[in-house]
């Protein structure tokens, strides 16, 4: 884990002391997290978000590129759980401070256009956000709103819920997308390898409550 920190905050490093393309970067996340040991998530839990901040890319025209930048993101998922008189739906909606470092390669398409496509690390640190739970225990009608708290330590189980979050999180990127010399259009999916749950600290154990984040995007490159 230190190690993929320093990793990624070198190549951060290198990067804005390289960056010949600057753009800003704004999009929708369809955020969701893991629910099975395979890894996989369930589509009625999905989660609307955004994305925006900027990126920086190390040259302009060659094959092989470095990307990093500093993104704000909005994760989360939705979850319903009971049925009749005890039920209850929770939405939470952590945003958090991503850094991604991405390889980029190219296939030029002509007039200086080009597809790319892109993977690499990120880290990212927990923000903000809110936890909303709706529902009924015993025909008591259920409706709370708390703002989400982020730590940094292992409390007990008794402090789990989806109101309290590990505050550091760390995955990989992939995507692919068209670069239009104005514009960039691109599509990412983010892979979560750290479990979000404040009391998990296992994070081979299985899959479940990990991020699992599916983004679209547009560029806008600054000094054209």
């Amino acid at each position: 884990m230190k190690k993929l920190f320093v990793i990624v905050l070198l190549s951060a490093s290198f990067i804005s002391a390289k960056c010949q393309k600057l753009y800003v970067q704004g999009g929708i996340n369809f955020a969701n997290i893991s629910t099975t040991n395979s890894g996989s998530t369930q589509s009625s839990n999905m989660l609307t978000t955004f994305n925006a901040g900027f990126m920086g890319r190390s040259n302009l025209s060659e094959p092989i590129a470095l990307e990093a930048g500093l993104l704000i993101d909005g994760r989360g998922a939705k979850s319903e759980s009971g049925s009749g008189n005890n039920s209850y739906k929770v939405t939470f909606n952590p945003i958090y401070l991503e850094l991604p470092v991405n390889l980029i390669v190219r296939l030029p398409l002509g007039s200086g256009t080009n597809l790319f496509f892109n993977g690499g690390p990120y880290i990212a640190m927990g923000l903000a956000g809110k936890s909303k739970v709706n529902g009924e225990l015993g025909g008591v009608s259920i409706n709370s709103i708390e703002d989400i708290q982020f730590t940094s330590t292992d409390p007990n189980a008794d402090d789990q819920a989806y109101s309290k979050l590990k505050r550091f999180d760390y995955g990989f990127n992939i995507g692919a997308g068209f670069d239009l010399k104005k514009v960039i259009l691109k599509v990412n999916y983010g892979y979560g390898l750290s479990k979000i749950n404040s009391t998990q600290t296992n994070n081979s154990e299985n899959d479940k409550n990990k991020y699992r984040i599916a983004s679209i995007s547009l560029g806008i490159p600054l000094g054209i």
